[in-house]
């Protein structure tokens, strides 16, 4: 199969500085818990900074460090069940139909192990392990004075400072891509002052030794499900000081009465899968990229990282409000309480949107693995769900802020997992249903896994991969980019020749739709008051099918191929059953008005064509638009923290910026420290991480896209701006926004009136303005840019 080119984004040379408002995570005390220290990642390696004064926990994670193998989960004879199944679904007998499912249309095996996966071949994202430093601090004081943590987004670096004894202490850390490396300096301001004894840990499968009297390594090898050979991984710590002594001891290293260390961490796995590094021997690795970091000084490797970081951070700018605020400055887990509170804080929502792109940054960078169920921050052995790649929503909404917010090329590593999808895919398409191409369900890992899930409740869905296409073409329309759609192409045919094999038609309209399928993780009662979830063609099916195959016809167009596939998708599309209205005013969810079990359920899939998908809008589909506010309304405003920021892209969308920002503020709402799985209690955690709960990263990409879609909306050939301006934000700026069809926007509104615009063009071509009900028609020459008024006069 031809390779998807690795695209990078085509960013025009007028890259603005760093906000003059602030730009940073802030803390009064030492982290008590992982979801209160600092996140620091170049895509690969990540580091967890606690603080701590007299004993300091750095949780390390490597995006290699998965358990698990690749496995044939297919199961056996699916497809013989299939007729039977589709049977009973025409026939209005879902719950017969459904425990088929269950007996015959589900994963072979263990699956993910209903996800507790660590020890089955299905396999769990992993903690690399702990680097943990106990300090003695010099003096019989004990009083820790003028502590202060913080987390600047501007600079990807975290530090730490306090007074003990008389003495500062200062540590600065962060996670370089140039080179590969966690770095922390720890230094006091008195000399001969800093004495600490440094070690290496995991909670299992692990062994650390000295290397020599300035480091350690830390090795080990993961369970494959098997029998326990897995993932061999190595983490190596090489430690240079400026003054003092210091010596090996044990698994210890010991730093005696020096003024400054300096660590270095990396990491390495052997892990074969799509973004694998193809390492035969991490140890080897990692002490070859320790050895190389440590012979750089400190200062250079800082400015490397800085340089790289910001290359990306940069490119986007937001201002809410005139200048820094008085707020900025207090602790922010004081600001999220004070939020919640009633009080007004338009700065940390600033923050709020940064920190999202803070953290696509620092878990997605070209040739890696895309971030999954945590990003790349992890702390323990069975992660939540196993940090997986969940399909039905979540996945995809990693990288929700990729195009818009100006980070195009981070966007690589979901087309690599696309694609690496593809071979199994094909396999389970045949296996289930009988048909070409090739599908994905409900979860997903490093060895390409496409069954169906555990349970038909959950495991059903099967447009999985029909969404994860719409970044295929999504990017498309962004860049424009011929060289990119042709690498993607097979990719889009394949999933677009499945679902059209596979759809049946229904007996009562002669539409196409889904068999068997169901609304994510959504459960609807029968008519005798029995509950299910299989049916027949749910509505986010056919609008996720509406886009893949209008895609895929176009797709084929421009390329100038597949003439006779392409009449094929553009009369099975013209069948797929329509987005409806029910009786009670709202968008349908399922193919029959059945009722809800749960009318606030936190999946509000069957407005998948609202957004992510462009099928309804209010200006093209008004009855729908005010279909989705009645769903909307009815749904109600709590939910999980990804399902309150998707709630806020969908109230962007339609255009009410005031109820998006409500969802904002829910969002932001303190989480505590829960960490039992709740569907209903989500907010966010003190760090600035997305409380499902518990932690769940795609809740802050989620709300990241959400604030861009609420300041600036764009179709293939219209760009809408300041589209859902809330009330509350009356005064700001924002540059750098990515539209569709290769274009750069700048806006800035003043007592809630747009000011300026400024739209740069990458590519030439025309576009259609809009600021309310007003519109102007642009022609722009490739790297030229109109400036507007707040009239949308040329400037």
């Amino acid at each position: 199969m031809r390779k998807i080119a690795s695209i990078l984004a085509l960013v025009l040379p007028c890259l603005q500085a760093a906000s003059a408002i602030d730009q940073t995570v802030r803390f009064g005390a030492p982290a008590a818990h992982f979801t209160e220290s600092c996140p620091l990642g170049n895509g690969r390696i990540g580091a967890m900074v606690f603080g701590g004064v007299n004993e300091e926990r750095i949780v390390l994670n490597e995006s290699g460090m998965w358990s698990g193998s690749p496995q044939d989960a297919d199961r056996p004879g699916a497809a013989a069940a299939l007729p039977e199944i589709r049977r009973l679904l025409l026939e209005g007998r879902n719950a017969d139909a459904e425990r088929l499912v269950n007996d015959h249309f589900t994963c072979t095996g263990r699956g993910s192990g209903f996800g507790n996966g660590a020890r089955v071949p299905y396999g769990c994202y992993q903690v690399l392990g702990n680097l943990r430093l106990k300090f003695i601090h010099a003096g019989n004081d004990t009083t820790v004075r003028q502590y202060r943590r913080e987390l600047d987004l501007s600079g990807a670096v975290a530090r730490v400072s306090y007074m003990r004894s008389g003495v500062r202490y200062m540590r600065e850390a962060f996670v370089s891509a140039p080179d590969q490396a966690f770095v922390f300096k720890i230094e006091a301001k008195k000399r001969g002052a800093l004495s600490v004894d440094i070690n290496l840990d995991r909670p299992e499968h692990f062994q650390t030794e000295a290397v020599r009297s300035d480091g350690l390594i830390m090795t080990g090898q993961l369970d494959n499900g098997i029998n326990g050979k897995g993932v061999r991984f190595a983490a190596r710590l090489k430690v240079s000081v400026k003054g003092g002594s210091m010596k090996a001891e044990g698994g210890t290293i010991l730093v005696r009465n020096a003024d400054q260390a300096v660590l270095y961490v990396t990491a390495a796995t052997d892990i074969r899968s799509f973004a694998g590094r193809n390492i035969a021997d991490p140890a080897k690795t990692a002490s070859d990229e320790a050895d190389a970091a440590a012979g750089k000084s400190y200062s250079l490797v800082r400015k490397n990282h800085i340089s790289d970081y910001q290359g990306y951070f940069n490119r986007v700018n937001l201002k809410l409000g005139e200048g820094p605020s008085d707020l900025s400055f207090k602790p922010t887990p004081a600001r999220l309480i004070e939020l919640a509170g009633g009080n007004a804080d338009n700065a940390l929502m600033a923050l709020f949107f940064d920190f999202g792109r803070y953290l696509l940054i620092s878990s997605s960078r070209p040739g890696g693995f895309p971030p999954n169920l945590q990003g790349i921050w992890a702390e323990e052995v069975q992660t939540p769900w196993n940090a997986d790649w969940h399909l039905n929503i979540n996945a995809q909404m990693n990288y929700w802020p990729a195009e818009s917010c100006n980070l195009l090329d981070l966007h690589q590593p979901m087309f690599a997992f696309i694609e690496s999808l593809v071979e199994s895919g094909s396999g389970t398409a045949v296996k289930y249903y009988n048909a070409g191409g090739w599908v994905a369900h409900v979860f997903s890992n490093p060895w390409g896994f496409t069954s169906p899930g555990e349970s038909a409740s959950w495991g059903a869905t099967m447009t999985c991969s029909a969404w994860l296409c719409q970044h295929l073409w999504d990017h498309y329309l962004y860049t424009g980019d011929r060289e990119f759609l042709a690498g993607a192409y097979p990719v889009i045919k394949g999933s677009a020749r499945f679902y059209a094999d596979m759809l049946i038609e229904e007996k009562k309209h002669g539409w196409l739709v889904t068999a068997p399928s169901n609304s994510p993780e959504n459960t609807f009662i029968l008519p005798d008051g029995s509950r299910a979830h299989i049916c027949l063609g749910p509505t986010m099916d056919m609008q996720l099918l509406r886009y893949l195959f209008g895609a895929c016809v176009e797709a084929s167009d421009i390329l100038g191929l597949d003439a006779d596939f392409r009449s094929e998708l553009s009369e099975k599309r013209a069948r797929l059953a329509p987005t409806r209205i029910g009786e009670d005013g709202r968008v349908m969810e399922w193919l029959e008005p059945y009722a809800e079990n749960d009318p606030y359920h936190r999946h509000v899939s069957h407005l998948w064509g609202l957004y992510p998908g462009s099928e309804i809008t209010p200006f093209t589909m008004p009855e729908l638009a005010a279909a989705a506010r009645k769903t909307l309304d009815a749904r109600g405003d709590g939910g999980t923290g990804w399902c309150l920021a998707h709630k806020l892209t969908l109230w962007a969308r339609l255009g009410d910026g005031n109820r998006a920002l409500q969802l904002l503020r829910n969002q932001l709402k303190p989480a505590g420290e829960r960490s039992v799985i709740n569907t209903s209690g989500g907010g966010t955690y003190a760090n600035l991480f997305d409380a499902h709960p518990p932690f769940q990263i795609d809740g802050n990409f989620g709300a990241t896209a959400g604030v861009a879609e609420m300041l600036m909306q764009s179709a293939e050939n219209e760009i809408r701006l300041l589209p859902a301006l809330p009330d509350a934000w009356p005064g700001g700026e924002v540059r750098g926004l990515r539209a569709r069809g290769g274009f750069e926007v700048d806006v800035k509104w003043a007592k809630g009136k747009m000011t300026k615009a400024v739209i740069r063009s990458i590519h030439g071509r025309g576009v259609r303005i809009f600021l309310g009900l007003k519109s102007v028609d642009l022609a722009l020459s490739p790297g030229r840019a109109a400036r507007l008024d707040g009239d949308l006069n040329l400037k």
